[in-house]
């Protein structure tokens, strides 16, 4: 019997070594994770995660154009655009012409908007929960803490001097 016949299906979900070893291989695979739960989680309440993006940013940082809004949610300018439609359409965020440009909408959440992004945040929070679940509390601080500090120094790294 040649090595090949006696595999194992179960054998087909063990990484290499040299890529299980690797953080940004591990952190692709929970980003692949996290990615399904959350759209998962956010379709049964007929919401995408770029609608929570849109509404968390509204809400942290008031009014804003559409142009602010991509940029802060790191969206492109054209899914910016439909996502707010979607939520002015469901009266969760108004659009308003600019009056100092008259190019520029400037967008906010309505009080509706906020109800449902607690609904939102709440929801994440159990998809958070999923995801980390064989981890502490403080691992989790940790976690947050240590991504938190890779981030934000690709974001220092990658802006020009």
């Amino acid at each position: 019997m040649s090595k090949l016949a006696s595999v194992s299906p179960a054998d087909d979900a063990t990484a290499p070594a040299l890529l299980s070893e690797k953080p940004s291989w591990l952190i692709s695979q929970i980003s692949t994770h996290a990615h399904r739960l959350l759209t998962e989680r956010l379709a049964t309440v007929g919401m995408r995660g770029y609608h929570f993006r849109l509404l968390a940013a509204l809400e942290e940082f008031g009014p804003a154009s559409q142009a602010s809004l991509g940029r802060r949610t790191d969206m492109d300018r054209s899914d910016v655009a439909a996502a707010i439609t979607e939520l002015t359409d469901q009266k969760l965020a108004e659009r308003v012409t600019d009056q100092a440009d008259r190019r520029r909408n400037i967008i906010s959440i309505t009080a509706s908007g906020r109800a449902r992004l607690r609904r939102l945040d709440n929801l994440l929070i159990g998809v958070q929960d999923e995801l980390l679940t064989p981890l502490s509390p403080g691992e989790r601080r940790a976690l947050v803490g240590m991504l938190s500090r890779v981030l934000d120094y690709l974001g220092s790294s990658q802006t020009p001097n």
